[in-house]
């Protein structure tokens, strides 16, 4: 057989096969094709909320809805403390609203066409508060004018969707050579998925993840789901800006550094004849006002003498109030709005009579239960106060486990509603401590001030120093255990008792303080001082420049002498890098 008849054989057997494989071919295309179009024609559009009236905040969907009521539209009141405002609180007394806003206090009865503005009533169109199956609710046309917010209701989906002002959000736009069959957020990341809305060219969205080649995006109604990334174009980051005009009164603050002296006034106050010169001093405040009774009258010891003595020197004069560290009687006393404005009404009267530049606030020993109490009070004090000029300083103690005595102060959010807090850091042994050592050892100052500074700002914090040093005694009794007490003392009578027996203080490296001990032969005792003199008082100065702080202030005005008032100044008006 000749070659070429081969040739011709072969081809012809060829013919079939390739017949059958374009076949076959076809038909994989024709079922594959089949199978795009009926995977496709399955994708449904689903429903995306499963609420009604849902609230859409930054992203997510909350728990509660929103709610209408008289065609009106109501925020719960748990949003609103959640993510607008945890001050907001709803007094049991009078069945209301409280909002603290632009040193205004805004109370807002239940069901009724009225508000009060700083007590002062006015009429209303609508009613602001409802409550609906137990729960309390806000009306959002009175929520925007007070808080800087928007919102849209979107009617096709029933969502509420509210921006806040200083949000940063991150945008695109759907890409305009997008085909038809891709404007879709879809519910997965895959082709086939259903769709929860479609989206038109151009059309904004908010960018909020990147997942597998996928945008996951927020279109404006709130609806969040799945768009692929070449879909999306002209990506960039917007801030939302709401702006409302809540301009503050602006106070007189004292120059930095503050120098803040106590001046304890616990039956009459002081002889100002007989008042030494204060050095660097450019704020009093004298222990006028405390809480007299749980129906929130106060007790005031305020002197117009002093007052001018004060301001002969151009000194600031901030009031202090204390709850006269009775427990029970701040509790009842703050939880009534009404007698909580009873006591903010005779400060701001005392502080007019009394030409006061500021109020100290000193609450101690307070249930951990009254937490919330405490810092309402503030800021309501805060407010009115601020509307009348004056500044709010607030005490507080360094972080520890305390109940009554630290774990009741809010610290983060005292320090966003005052102008200043003063931390007492002093008494770490205290007066009836068990052990003897020093009132505020360097070493114990310092690490609880870098604790309390990841809490509060340092140009709000003013450090309190101790003036009086406390001589301790042990003594053995018959029994054999050794019986520790204490008196304060200060600093003039710390140096003549030294003098007396002829002792020379040693520098002690654990308190990084001078340092006495004396046994005394007739009582069988052991005296230890820890001392205060000029020289701790300016090393405490100098934690001002180290740390940054508002300032210092030192209780109490008595304990100190001529050198420390002389050498806290020059420490703190040092020019430092």
């Amino acid at each position: 057989m000749s070659n070429s008849t081969r040739k011709e054989r072969n081809k012809k057997g060829r013919k079939p096969l390739f017949i059958i494989l374009l076949l076959i071919k076809f038909f994989l295309l024709l079922a594959m094709g089949g199978t795009y179009y009926y995977f496709s024609s399955q994708q449904k559009q689903v429903s995306y909320f499963h609420i009604e009236n849902p609230i859409v905040f930054q992203g997510e969907i909350y728990e509660k809805s929103a709610v209408f009521n008289n065609n009106q539209l109501y925020l719960p009141f748990q949003f609103i403390s959640d993510h607008l405002d945890e001050g907001i609180t709803y007094d049991e007394q009078t069945k209301s609203v409280i909002i603290i806003s632009n040193e205004t206090i805004l109370r807002f009865p239940i069901e009724k066409l009225e508000k009060y503005v700083n007590e002062e009533p006015f009429e209303i169109a609508v009613e602001t508060l409802i409550t609906e199956n137990q729960e309390l609710y806000v009306e959002i046309e009175q929520l925007e004018n007070i808080y800087p917010i928007e919102y849209t209701f979107f009617e096709d989906v029933k969502s509420v969707v509210i921006s806040k002002d200083g949000e940063e959000r991150r945008v695109g736009s759907v890409n305009k050579t997008a085909k038809q069959k891709d404007l879709r957020i879809k519910t997965t990341n895959t082709y086939f998925s259903d769709f929860y809305d479609t989206v038109i060219h151009g059309e904004k969205l908010y960018l909020i993840a990147e997942v597998d080649r996928h945008y996951f995006v927020q279109n404006e109604k709130g609806i969040t789901g799945y768009m692929k990334t070449d879909l999306i174009e002209s990506i960039e980051t917007e801030v939302v800006s709401v702006y409302r005009d809540h301009a503050f009164r602006q106070l007189q603050y004292p120059e930095w550094p503050i120098n803040l002296t106590w001046e304890a006034v616990y039956s009459q106050n002081p002889d100002v004849t007989t008042l030494p010169e204060l050095p660097g001093i450019n704020v009093v405040s004298p222990t006028w006002f405390k809480l007299k009774n749980e129906e929130g009258d106060i007790h005031s010891l305020a002197s117009m003498t002093y007052v001018n003595w004060a301001k002969e020197r151009g000194y600031h004069i901030w009031g202090l109030f204390s709850n006269d560290f009775n427990p029970e009687r701040t509790h009842i006393a703050l939880q009534n709005y009404e007698t909580r404005q009873k006591m903010i009404r005779q400060l701001l009267q005392y502080s007019e009579m009394y030409d006061l530049d500021g109020i100290n606030v000193d609450f101690e020993n307070v249930y951990l239960k009254d937490k919330d109490l405490v810092t309402q009070f503030v800021r309501e004090l805060t407010a009115l106060a601020h509307q009348a000029g004056l500044i709010i300083s607030m005490d507080i103690t360094f972080i520890s486990t305390s109940e009554m005595w630290s774990m009741f102060y809010d610290r983060r959010a005292l320090a966003e509603i005052v102008d200043y807090m003063i931390v007492m850091a002093y008494d770490e042994h205290w007066g009836s401590s068990p052990l003897a050592g020093s009132v505020a050892s360097f070493p114990w100052v310092e690490r609880n001030l870098t604790k309390l500074l990841e809490v509060i700002p340092s140009e709000r914090l003013i450090l309190g120093i101790p003036t009086y040093t406390r001589i301790w005694k042990e003594q053995e009794t018959e029994g054999g255990n050794i019986e520790v007490s204490s008196k304060a003392l200060s600093m003039r009578a710390v140096e003549d008792w030294i003098k007396e027996r002829d002792l020379t203080p040693e520098y002690d490296e654990a308190s990084a303080q001078d340092y006495v001990e004396f046994y005394d032969e007739e009582e069988k005792a052991t005296f230890k001082i820890w001392i205060e003199n000029a020289d701790s008082i300016a090393r405490r100065g100098q934690m001002v420049h180290d740390y940054h702080l508002a300032g210092v202030a030192s209780w109490n005005r008595f304990f100190a002498n001529d050198e420390s008032w002389k050498a806290l100044d020059e420490k703190l008006s040092e020019i430092q890098n």
